[in-house]
């Protein structure tokens, strides 16, 4: 974790803080001390305004969407609101004779002081009330202690009616956890805890139906409210030796904090017993009070016991973009990262002015930027100087480079501009020209490139020197995501019903061929950069990576396949592919390399020959799926068996590869097939010559379609008077060659007159007299 900022104000001395951070977004975060103020902070620690009260504020909550906080204070009958969007202050009347004590949001709608049109509350006088949002008491129950930290939630049970939030959870007495059905109120359940553990000092709910407690004497438990279940703690750890001030979840994160002894310690969620981070706080001499992560999970604070908060990054926004092996990605808040570790280069940060929420990288630039303002930096010799920054039309979406050209996407178009340079007519150009062509959902730029989606499901393909329209793709539905390769001859584009395609415009006989087993929660893909031509590329959701090759030229046509997949660990974007090697964007503002499970044949020892048979078929199949076949060659060569070199031999005649088959069958010895091979090898026309391999491959009605839709059909018949095929050689020999029809049914009549169906013999040694 890094210190991000430490916020301390003399009138805050020596008191427990009150802090909310802005909800959703946590851009903000509002803070109160004993003063009669609010002060309200920027998430890099710089004061924004504040909001000056009669009293001392005793209750704050930001709305759903983190728009508006309301605040309420001591001798004030007033509801104070501060509005983010536009940074402006007011305030309403309650209407309430007594003093406010509490205010809450409702998480569904715009209404003060409600859950989810339920309200929870508790009394000094033991008593825990459920109200509805017009202030009827739906039920009171009374409780056997103080009731302290009311929650709705959902408890966990083998046939759940309703996804609502039905179950009140409360501290009673700080020594009992007491569940609530709202349903059901009088049959509570009443969870206890070993008295060792001190009391209770905060509570969680997370994940389905579970529970985080933690402990005054530093220990936490882990529980679940499944019925099957309740009661027992699963993960119970003693992770702070004498005592524990606060505990607090991200769900987002998957992670959980503790604080006690000086110090916090984050935990994962899977494992509670495992610490990722610890932090110590030496100089709190008094000790720590309160921790609250941003709903994002990027940022936790801890306020202290001696009025001072410090707001620690946990996990950084991933963002990162490529163009060719070049990558950028943000490494803190204020700091973009540019390297390109292929190339041999070293990395360079870049200070920025603002916290970017998109970063977009070119051969030679870098930009980054927020709504609608970009800045740009131009690679010198010693690293990245700021070029120029930049306002655009409307607010960013997203942003690419090429060498000169920097394309912004904003409110369904696109605005093109120079990076650098002063040629007026190439200062500026939008897309799309007319309106009626749709709004633009997507775009990206290649070297020459520039291609763009629509929600009418047109794909455009701009060449950007002359801003001319080079082809376009009518697509059936809208087009939401456009990712071409390295070359700009091909792209991959996803459709508005999670479909995904290859789109390649030069193929004017079969352009669009649908990616088989696409996962419906893709979100991104990454081309090969190794070799640009090669056809590899990887789809990617949250969770997996799939591999898919592109097959252009077999004797089927074009056709893509998915290779097999990868696992990610969490918080990974996968921002590079060069190789088999994945280079992923980590949550911790560095980068991870991960070996893709589709391409470990990469990583065989040539000089061993100690692999199992299954790995090694594994390691074969994937070499010969990926069209690796020199790699697929050193593999037989090192452990095969015939078999082994058959099926490389297979696989290149399949992809239509004559002169590496050849020499893949004469290592074998198998001369019979060089010599086939060399019959027809250097065959011009490529459907007769796919019509061969096919033969050779025995798929003879695949043959026969290659044969006739080449420039020597009558090879189809020859093909089936060779196999005695003789029903399809008359059929073949009716439409092409009716001259041979008579040689044909003589040698018909000579099978059924073998084998004494005279009869039939008789019928075609006629049929064949008559046509003669």
């Amino acid at each position: 974790m890094k210190k991000v900022f430490t916020l301390a104000d003399k009138a805050w001395a020596g008191s427990n803080l009150l802090y909310k951070w802005q909800k959703t977004v946590g851009n903000f975060i509002a803070v109160a001390g004993q003063d009669n103020s609010v002060k309200i902070f920027d998430r890099n620690g710089q004061k924004w305004t504040e909001l000056n009260l009669p009293g001392r504020c005793v209750g704050m909550d930001w709305d759903k969407d983190g728009d508006i906080l309301a605040v309420i204070a001591a001798r004030s009958r007033s509801i104070f609101l501060w509005d983010a969007r536009v940074n402006k202050s007011s305030k309403i009347k309650s209407g309430m004779k007594d003093q406010m004590s509490l205010i809450l949001w409702s998480k569904t709608s715009p209404m003060f002081a409600v859950g989810t049109n339920l309200l929870a509350l508790g009394s000094e006088d033991n008593t825990l009330s459920i109200s509805n949002h017009k202030g009827d008491t739906i039920t009171r129950t009374t409780l056997c202690g103080e009731p302290n930290e009311i929650n709705f939630s959902v408890m966990k049970t083998d046939e759940r009616s309703s996804p609502a939030e039905s179950t009140v959870s409360v501290s009673v007495g700080k020594k009992i956890l007491m569940l609530f059905n709202v349903n059901d109120p009088e049959n509570g359940v009443e969870l206890t805890f070993q008295r060792r553990y001190g009391n209770i000092v905060s509570y969680h709910w997370y994940g389905d139906g579970n529970i985080l407690v933690g402990f005054s004497n530093g220990y936490t438990v882990n529980i679940s409210t499944h019925l099957r279940e309740i009661g027992k703690e699963l993960y119970p750890a003693h992770n702070h030796r004498d005592s524990l001030n606060s505990v607090a979840i991200s769900s987002s994160f998957n992670k959980a904090a503790s604080c006690g002894d000086n110090k916090i310690m984050i935990h994962d969620l899977s494992e509670i017993k495992d610490n990722t981070h610890v932090v110590r706080f030496d100089d709190e001499t008094k000790g720590l009070d309160h921790l609250s992560w941003t709903d994002d999970g990027q940022l936790l604070a801890i306020s202290t016991q001696k009025g001072t908060l410090h707001g620690f990054l946990t996990m950084l926004p991933i963002l990162g973009d490529s163009f060719g092996t070049r990558l950028a990605y943000l490494t803190s808040p204020l700091e973009v990262t540019v390297s390109n570790q292929v190339e041999g280069e070293t990395p360079v940060a870049i200070e920025v002015d603002i916290e970017p929420t998109f970063i977009a990288v070119g051969p030679y630039h870098v930009a980054v930027g927020m709504n609608k303002r970009a800045w740009f930096y131009a690679l010198v010799e010693n690293g990245f100087k700021k070029l120029k920054d930049f306002k655009c039309l409307g607010t960013i979406a997203s942003m690419c480079l090429n060498s000169n050209y920097a394309a912004a996407l904003f409110e369904g178009k696109v605005q093109l501009h120079l990076i650098e340079g002063h040629e007026v007519k190439k200062q500026m150009k939008l897309f799309p020209d007319d309106d009626r062509n749709g709004q633009i959902l997507c775009h990206a730029l290649t070297a020459d490139y520039l291609y763009y989606g629509t929600d009418s499901g047109n794909v455009v393909c701009v060449l950007v020197e002359d801003l001319r329209t080079v082809s376009s793709y009518s697509h059936s539905v809208g087009v939401r995501k456009v990712f071409p390769d390295p070359a700009g001859t091909r792209l991959v584009i996803i459709d508005e019903k999670n479909n995904g395609f290859l789109l390649s415009p030069k193929n004017t006989k079969d352009p669009c061929i649908e990616l088989p087993n696409f996962s419906p929660t893709i979100t991104g893909v990454l081309w090969d950069n190794w070799h640009a031509d090669r056809g590899e590329f990887v789809a990617y959701d949250k969770d997996k990576v799939y591999t898919y090759a592109l097959h252009e030229t077999t004797i089927y046509g074009p056709r893509v396949v998915l290779v097999g997949s990868t696992t990610l660990l969490f918080s990974q974007k996968p921002l590079l592919l060069y190789n088999g090697a994945l280079t992923c964007q980590t949550a911790s503002g560095k980068t991870s390399e991960v070996a893709l499970s589709t391409h470990s044949f990469l990583r065989h020892s040539p000089n061993t020959s100690t692999d199992l048979p299954p790995e090694f078929s594994k390691q074969l199949t994937q070499a010969l799926m990926l069209k690796r076949f020199h790699e697929a060659w050193d593999l037989c060569k090192s452990a095969g068996s015939d078999a082994d070199w058959a099926e490389l031999g297979k696989t290149c005649l399949l992809h239509m590869d004559v002169d590496l088959a050849i020499q893949v069958y004469h290592n074998s010895g198998n001369m019979d097939m060089v010599l086939s091979l060399q019959a027809i090898q250097g065959t011009v026309d490529m459907n007769l010559l796919a019509g061969h391999l096919a033969k050779v491959l025995e798929d003879y009605n695949q043959a026969q379609n290659l044969y006739l839709s080449s420039n020597c059909p009558v090879a189809a018949l020859e093909m089936r008077r060779d196999l005695l095929h003789w029903e399809s050689a008359l059929m073949l020999a009716e439409r092409l060659a009716k001259d041979q029809i008579p040689f044909v049914s003589k040698e018909y009549a000579a099978h059924f007159e073998l084998i004494g169906d005279y009869v039939n013999a008789l019928a075609h040694y006629k049929r064949g007299m008559t046509r003669q």
